[in-house]
């Protein structure tokens, strides 16, 4: 018997690029997390998504997470093992960007197959466009890059203080 998916949806969000970034998860039980980083770009908004998207759900054995980046799923697919195989350089040789989260990546990757879980399935979804779980990450991720803007850098939860969002609806901002 084969376990019924669990989704999550993953976005990123930046004040200028670079800038106060932010990244947000929001599952389909509307469970969700998001984070502030002081500065960034919408790419480490994205990868950091991705990385706590999978990082919180680690005992999950049937995880889809679902982004609008096509970046942040080429980079975790494909190009992650590829620049870690070449000495972390790109294919012209320039220095990898975003090394260090795509180190966590690869970790976060290989602990669940050390534990004999399936790899994460990655589903790109168009952005704005009406998907509510995507329309919730996009709402947090922006919420959180606000955060950062005001100089904090920090991380929330509904598994802490904060309650679960209603997520049979997209957010009132619509997006």
């Amino acid at each position: 018997m084969t376990a019924a998916p669990y989704i999550v949806a993953t976005d990123g969000a930046c004040k200028g690029n670079p800038g106060p970034a932010g990244w947000a998860w929001v599952a389909q039980d509307g469970h969700w997390a998001a984070g502030s980083v002081l500065l960034g770009t919408n790419n480490v908004g994205e990868l950091l998504g991705l990385l706590r998207a999978i990082v919180d759900h680690a005992d999950v054995g049937a995880l889809v997470v679902q982004a609008d980046s096509t970046y942040a799923i080429r980079t975790y697919s494909t190009w992650m093992d590829a620049h870690r195989r070449r000495g972390w350089k790109t294919s012209t040789g320039a220095p990898t960007k975003n090394r260090e989260l795509l180190e966590e990546l690869i970790r976060a990757r290989d602990s669940r197959r050390a534990l004999g879980l399936p790899d994460v399935v990655l589903e790109h979804v168009r952005g704005h466009s009406g998907h509510v779980l995507n329309a919730w990450a996009d709402e947090r991720a922006v919420r959180a890059s606000e955060h950062g803007a005001r100089g904090v850098a920090s991380a929330w939860s509904s598994r802490g203080p904060h309650p679960r969002l209603d997520v049979s609806a997209a957010p009132a901002n619509g997006r």
